[in-house]
């Protein structure tokens, strides 16, 4: 089956268990206004544009015979300062477990296993199913929003040998609003979690007035009970990206109080 990721991590030490390599996936669900990664919320290869290093030559706009360049209409080669890039490459399961296993075999005994990250893994589920079958008998890992049918997640959580779940916001109505989803399936699949027999960990963005206020960890708290739960600072740097991909960046202050906008 074809997917479609953005990037792959090796030498990952934030990602589960050991040293690993991290698969990040294209595509998400989800619209939260301060995500990291936005070159992984659309499913498709996007181009990314680095104005600041632009001499506008104009050269990339003369056209190209490369098929790899006509959906952009640009030349991706001809820039003198490497202004363009593609995020995203459509790639098949089998060949891309193929790839991680070679690239894994310098590590040795040294090496922890693999990590499905996005974006959303979910969002492919039968790619993703495919790879991990691919990749076994590796340790593999998940990180998800949890955002995705009660059913798959089950199906899945049986190939995987360890899960990173985000829970954002209790509140649905906050949920809804700063995410684009409410947070009823998420909750529903942590159940099966937290009552399944693999060993997970919950993390926590920390929003400035959104995700980090006592109401809400308090309430996080409440749902998961003694989970191990990580809170993890906001990288102030995805404003950059969103310029790059020509799109708006929702939260222009990060870290300012958004709740009135």
């Amino acid at each position: 089956m074809i997917g479609t990721i953005f990037d792959i991590k090796e030498m990952a030490v934030h990602d589960g268990p050991g040293i690993r390599t991290t698969v990040f996936f294209k595509g998400c669900p989800l619209r939260c206004r301060w995500c990291h990664n936005p070159e992984g919320l659309s499913a498709e290869p996007q181009l990314m544009y680095k104005e600041a290093r632009c001499l506008h030559c104009d050269l990339c706009r003369r056209g190209c015979d490369h098929p790899e360049c006509q959906p952009f209409g640009r030349c991706l080669h001809i820039c003198p300062e490497n202004c363009l890039t593609v995020s995203g490459r459509t790639v098949e399961a089998t060949t891309l477990a193929a790839e991680l296993k070679r690239s894994a075999q310098a590590l040795g005994a040294a090496f922890g296993g693999f990590t499905f990250s996005g974006g959303e893994p979910f969002a492919q589920p039968g790619f993703l199913a495919e790879l991990i079958d691919g990749l076994k008998p590796f340790h593999l890992c998940i990180e998800t929003s949890g955002f995705v049918s009660p059913k798959i997640f089950a199906e899945v959580l049986g190939k995987l040998d360890f899960v990173i779940m985000d829970l954002k916001l209790a509140d649905p109505r906050k949920h809804q609003k700063f995410t684009g989803v409410d947070n009823a399936v998420i909750l529903e699949n942590f159940d099966i979690l937290r009552h399944g027999d693999k060993p997970f960990l919950i993390r926590t963005p920390l929003i400035s007035g959104i995700t980090d206020t006592k109401d809400n960890l308090d309430a996080i708290r409440n749902i998961i009970g003694e989970s191990d739960w990580e809170k993890i600072p906001y990288n102030d740097m995805a404003g950059a990206k969103y310029k790059m991909l020509g799109v708006t960046f929702p939260m222009e202050k990060p870290f300012a109080d958004q709740e009135g906008k």
